[in-house]
């Protein structure tokens, strides 16, 4: 018989779950997203004159690419915690959906289709 498996309560698998769900979220509520793929990088390959970018969208390939390190590590000072990586996470979720639709991120509930 073999062992239980561990429980997937590591960083990167939080990583995973939390945008699993957002992107879950978005494309149940954006038809737009239901085609597009949401891949998840450790860090960018290219550099950008306005800093770090936490995510990339390419409309051409129909992706959007989170880049993990940035996404966790560049929270505020005090606010290293799993609630705040949580936050973080769903926000760089929902700012690259919003960039990838033309929207902006609060746009993004589904109550806003019908107005």
């Amino acid at each position: 018989m073999r062992p239980p498996l561990a429980p997937l309560d590591g960083r990167l698998d939080r990583f995973e779950i939390t945008v699993g769900s957002a992107v879950e979220f978005l494309r149940s509520a954006w038809e737009e997203l239901r085609e597009v793929t949401f891949d998840i990088t450790a860090m960018p390959t290219h550099d950008r004159d306005d800093g770090i970018p936490r995510w990339r969208v390419d409309h051409a390939a129909r992706r959007v690419s989170l880049y993990r390190v940035p996404i966790e590590r560049m929270l505020p000072k005090g606010h290293d915690d799993a609630l705040h990586r949580r936050i973080a996470i769903e926000s760089a979720v929902f700012h690259a959906a919003a960039e990838y639709v033309g929207r902006e991120p609060w746009e993004l509930g589904p109550e806003i289709r019908d107005y």
